[in-house]
């Protein structure tokens, strides 16, 4: 039981500092003005027209998202929940921490760092096995629902979510470009580096664990 209980403390603990460390670096990207992933140029972009905080934004993008997935009918996780919130306050938490960012020299690496954190942040939350961010679970969604590719549904929605967000002003640039090509490599980098250890069988009273989903990336 004691090792039950510890288990589940890591991966609540991993979830977690998952999730904020994804807004974190969300944020860094933005300080950066290089660049956006595509969320969150779309996010961004509304943040502009509307007025609204870019991490109340996504909050708000994120739950109506999910409401998408009732007619999909996607079943939400404990992560999936908590990605709505808390990625979107830990977002605005830092950008009221960080300075104005005017020089190359400082953007850069705030880029880098954004990219290289957000992909540590995809492999915590991720390898916890709390169910799949909104998105991601939007865009699994359509696939059950089409029978068309993961690939294409993801490639489709994240190519309109950019050109929405640019033509409301959202960041468009090379950050956009590198995150691209780094999010995927990262990701699974450290996918392997905090997976967390199944309970093995019978280790309650000689009974099974139960089997848990894995999430998919946001």
């Amino acid at each position: 039981m004691l090792t039950r209980h510890r288990h589940l403390g890591r991966r609540l603990i991993q979830l977690y500092a998952g999730l904020g460390l994804y807004g974190a670096s969300s944020a860094l990207l933005v300080a950066a003005g290089l660049g956006l992933e595509p969320w969150g140029v779309l996010h961004q972009g509304l943040a502009e027209r509307s007025g609204l905080s870019i991490g109340v934004v996504s909050i708000v993008v994120g739950a109506m998202v999910l409401l998408l997935w009732i007619p999909l009918r996607q079943r939400p996780g404990l992560g999936t929940v908590s990605n709505v919130f808390v990625v979107g306050l830990a977002m605005d938490g830092t950008l009221a921490l960080l300075p104005d960012a005017r020089s190359l020299a400082v953007r850069v690496p705030l880029l880098l760092a954004g990219v290289a954190l957000n992909g540590a942040a995809t492999g915590l939350y991720i390898a916890a096995r709390f169910g799949p961010g909104p998105r991601d679970g939007l865009m699994t969604g359509l696939h059950r629902r089409t029978g068309r590719s993961i690939r294409l549904m993801r490639t489709a929605v994240e190519v309109a979510v950019v050109a929405t967000g640019f033509a409301m002003g959202g960041t468009v640039g090379v950050g956009t470009l590198l995150y691209a090509v780094s999010i995927g490599p990262l990701a699974q980098l450290f996918l392997r580096v905090f997976a967390v250890v199944r309970e093995p069988a019978g280790a309650a009273a000689g009974t099974a664990a139960a089997p848990e989903r894995t999430a998919l990336p946001r």
